[in-house]
């Protein structure tokens, strides 16, 4: 005779794992996870799928994990990804303005650089704005990087910017020594790089990170080797500067359909307090939109420079035009 079903439910305790490892997600490709443990982000990386208590839990690249398993980072090791920590920040996309489902493209960077050719290809003010409304929405700290300065002068597209207080660097291939003003300027943080395909972002990663053709020839062996430039991947600065830099891939759109006006608001502290006297709806855009928005008060006032604002609501226009 079979056994009958025992009458005892099944336990939903899930094991805490109070000796996993914590370690960061480099990149993902299809079911796999590549991972640098905190004890020693230089060794070889660890390749880690999702535990099944998990379930659908979303783990992209800049997570923080915890994991399990074999640690080794020898070809054939697989470990497992037991916990996901909450996130400090996220920089979404949409595919466009009308997709419903935003994507989180990394998590937990702290900077987003921003990578701008100031000609060939000429650069686009629309993506550049769209790309600080999902910084300022994310949570982090936008920087413009200018690249090929020595084919155009790049003041008049930076100028745009300054109103908005926002850091910019330029580049120039005949003058190499700049780069060593990027690589201080993303030193122990965090960063993710955006930018359109061609602008020499890969470049410019190269520069900061020279084992980063090693290292992107390990991962890529990860699945059935799909080539790593098609997907986030983060690269370790040298030890010096104890940093990451995160290589997205080139955009050719920055979809914001997750993002309102409130959002990008919050980001200046100088605004956020003010926007609760606006009448709901507000886009903050100013007359004839926003004939009420409370941001025209402080121009009035005296509290906010008149450029600041129009800097500001330019940017806006990005989100409104979702």
């Amino acid at each position: 005779m079979r056994p009958g079903r025992g009458s005892r439910p099944r336990s939903k305790r899930r094991p805490e794992h109070a000796d996993a490892q914590p370690a960061m997600v480099t990149t993902v490709d299809r079911g796999r996870w590549t991972c640098a443990p905190d004890a020693d982000p230089a060794r070889e990386p660890v390749t880690a799928m999702r535990a099944r208590e998990l379930g659908r839990t979303p783990i992209v690249v800049g997570d923080r994990v915890g994991l399990v398993g074999d640690l080794s980072g020898a070809p054939d090791a697989l470990a497992r990804i037991v916990r996901v920590e909450e996130r400090a920040t996220v920089l979404r996309r949409t595919a466009d303005d009308t997709d419903p489902v935003e994507r989180v493209v990394v998590a937990n960077a702290q900077q987003l650089v921003i990578v701008t050719a100031v000609a060939d290809p000429t650069p686009r003010t629309g993506f550049v704005d769209r790309c600080l409304v999902a910084a300022y929405a994310g949570g982090l700290a936008p920087l413009l990087c200018l690249t090929k300065a020595d084919l155009a002068d790049p003041g008049p597209f930076a100028a745009q910017y300054a109103e908005l207080e926002l850091p910019v660097l330029t580049m120039r291939r005949d003058e190499p020594d700049r780069v060593e003003a990027l690589a201080d300027a993303l030193a122990h943080q965090v960063s993710a790089l955006v930018g359109h395909p061609g602008v020499g972002k890969s470049t410019l990663v190269n520069a900061v990170v020279p084992d980063a053709d090693r290292r992107v020839g390990l991962v890529s062996g990860v699945g059935k080797g799909r080539h790593t430039t098609v997907a986030a991947l983060a690269l370790p600065l040298p030890a010096d500067r104890r940093g990451w830099v995160i290589d997205t891939p080139g955009v050719r759109s920055f979809g914001l359909a997750h993002v309102t006006p409130n959002d990008v608001i919050a980001a200046f502290g100088d605004l956020a307090a003010a926007i609760d006297d606006c009448p709901r709806g507000c886009g903050h855009l100013g007359p004839p939109a926003d004939p009420e928005c409370a941001l025209d008060t402080l121009v009035a006032d005296g509290q906010l420079r008149p450029g600041r604002l129009a800097a500001l609501r330019r940017v806006l226009v990005a989100v409104r035009s979702t």
